[in-house]
């Protein structure tokens, strides 16, 4: 952590030195408190989209595992509010709490990021429960990885969807193979809104790459839709014959 915190006092006073200049740094910065699989993932993701990514963890392996990997890494206790207040997360844009089985250490790191006004907080919960305190709290997104995969693939197993994607208000986004229902002629007259309750938003066919799809659309056997609209309805037109 104290090498972490020489680099740090060195990248902000190369920032105040642009800032003077009347530069920007344009910089995204990060932290990803928690390096688990799922924390792990996400910041190298976030690094391949060219982030500034500070990741943390109270396991002295997990940190050594990544620091290469990240653009900076710190042993770090996060339910200290005094850690994170030398870390510097308070300056941080955005901030992810990744943190999965200590229920009290993901409230507590939450908290202290609230505390400190971090703008963005990103919080993984375990369960329901866990997710609604989380929101409680004030927390600015709550997601629930498990949760929300146990349901997408339940879906494409039970189905015949591709693809699928549930909001927090019962709609979905749903990749599937066209039904005959919708084959042969343009969209306008098939009239899949009107007798099915979705909309057909996008159409691919084989060979070729996704387009918008409009009224004058003709849909062929075997064309791959987009289509969005209630879960029910979603549901219930991707698994017509």
């Amino acid at each position: 952590m104290a090498n972490y915190l020489q680099g740090l006092r060195r990248r902000r006073e190369d920032r105040t030195d642009a800032e003077t200049r009347g530069g920007d740094t344009g910089e995204q910065r990060i932290a990803v408190i928690g390096l688990g699989r799922f924390g792990s993932s996400l910041a190298a993701e976030l690094m391949r989209r060219g982030w500034d990514v500070l990741g943390i963890d109270d396991d002295e392996r997990l940190v050594q595992r990544y620091s290469d990997s990240l653009t900076h890494a710190a042993v770090a206790d996060c339910t200290d509010d005094e850690v994170l207040r030398q870390l510097g997360v308070h300056e941080f844009t955005s901030a992810v709490v990744g943190i999965g089985t200590d229920i009290e250490a993901s409230i507590l790191t939450t908290s202290n990021l609230l505390d400190a006004g971090v703008p963005n907080i990103w919080a993984k919960a375990i369960s329901r429960q866990h997710g609604k305190i989380l929101e409680r709290l004030g927390a600015h997104h709550v997601v629930l990885p498990e949760h929300e995969m146990g349901e997408r693939v339940a879906h494409l197993v039970t189905g015949k969807m591709l693809d699928f994607i549930e909001f927090d208000d019962d709609f979905a986004l749903v990749k599937t193979v066209a039904p005959k229902v919708a084959t042969g002629v343009p969209l306008g007259v098939s009239a899949v809104r009107t007798k099915h309750g979705v909309t057909v938003v996008g159409i691919k066919r084989p060979g070729h790459d996704f387009t918008y799809a409009t009224a004058e659309t003709v849909v062929r056997p075997g064309d791959v839709l987009i289509v969005t609209g209630k879960t029910p309805a979603v549901e219930a037109f991707a698994n017509l014959s």
